[in-house]
């Protein structure tokens, strides 16, 4: 090949990319004018205060196509399907408890997306801010507003299988204080001084106490429920196979999410609820695989998301074992009940 046909090649080379570069940006930017138009038959959203100390009320991440996408919305707790009010603030995960919210944004670069945890007051303006260092995908709030925490990806981008690494952070909303990584707490495993390179926490929850928390641990190919002491900062494992834990108001039960063999491998979990002082286990009858750390609506009910059409909705189900699953608002995800 000559020189003279080696520069067409290239330079024809360089248009082809050149043009298929220019037609993925216009479709990336026709996608997002497609989200920034509501749909028909979407749920009726208005702009409006939105407080995280108003009764009775159930805040979550607006899913549904238009000008108010990703925005946390408010309705009432009675009736999740109501017109929901939005609040312009826009979370990819959030919590909330006693007026003060905990949201993890993204924040748009030149080069890439980088992530922040913003602690929000009780009318959702922003308390303080945290880097944080990968995908965010769960977050919790105390019972008493004091402590916040929230789950990153730091490597891979999914629960379903083993190649993934994580970061676990709390922090005091009164004094700032951060604690980048539950890494740094004393693990005690089978009642000794645990230490492993692949130690991996996720999923944060909090007892009433702003003492006692719940989370995941992994080591080894197995998970464990941990419970954490944020003053001797030390974490005891407890029960095996529990991923997501959420803790029942009253304090006597762990929701969770459990790898049930036979299952899909990328949908390999069902709800269950452990009763921490018996450590009796109830499947709930939840037949398909939930990917969530369920919210306790109240002492008898989660709510939990699960796929959609617009990318999640909620539903509820009885944590007795009882019932069958109910699905109570589209277009939903990240719920937290308030007042």
């Amino acid at each position: 090949m000559t020189l003279r046909n080696r520069i067409l090649v290239l330079v024809c080379a360089l248009v082809v990319l050149a043009g298929v570069a220019v037609a993925s940006v216009l479709h990336a930017s026709a996608r997002a004018d497609r989200r920034n138009q509501a749909r028909p038959g979407g749920p009726r959203i208005t702009a409006g205060p939105v407080s995280l100390t108003a009764s009775r009320r159930l805040v979550f991440r607006n899913m549904a196509w238009g000008p108010h996408r990703d925005e946390l919305t408010s309705v009432p707790a009675s009736d999740p399907s109501s017109p929901r009010v939005a609040s312009n603030v826009k979370c990819l995960r959030f919590h909330a408890a006693s007026g003060t919210g905990v949201c993890l944004q993204a924040k748009h670069g030149a080069v890439q997306e980088t992530y922040q945890a913003v602690i929000l007051d009780a009318w959702l303006r922003e308390h303080a801010r945290y880097d944080v260092p990968g995908i965010p995908s769960r977050a919790r709030v105390s019972p008493s507003g004091r402590y916040a925490a929230w789950t990153a990806f730091v490597g891979g981008d999914s629960y379903a299988g083993t190649n993934f690494s994580t970061r676990a952070a709390v922090v005091d909303t009164r004094t700032g204080r951060l604690t980048p990584s539950l890494e740094a707490y004393r693990v005690i495993k089978d009642g000794r001084t645990y230490h492993a390179a692949d130690v991996n926490f996720w999923g944060v929850t909090f007892a009433s106490d702003d003492r006692t928390f719940y989370a995941t641990m992994a080591t080894r190919g197995s998970t464990y429920l941990v419970r954490g002491d944020l003053r001797a900062r030390t974490v005891t494992t407890v029960h095996t196979n529990v991923e997501c834990p959420s803790l029942s108001p009253d304090g006597t039960r762990v929701a969770y999410k459990k790898r049930v063999k036979g299952l899909p491998a990328d949908a390999p979990w069902h709800l269950y609820v452990l009763d921490l002082r018996t450590g009796h286990e109830t499947a709930l009858s939840e037949p398909r695989s939930v990917d969530d750390q369920a919210v306790w609506h109240d002492n008898h009910t989660l709510t939990y998301a699960l796929p959609g059409d617009y990318g999640a909705d909620l539903y509820t189900i009885p944590s007795d074992g009882t019932g069958t699953p109910r699905r109570i608002s589209t277009a939903a995800v990240s719920p937290a009940y308030t007042g």
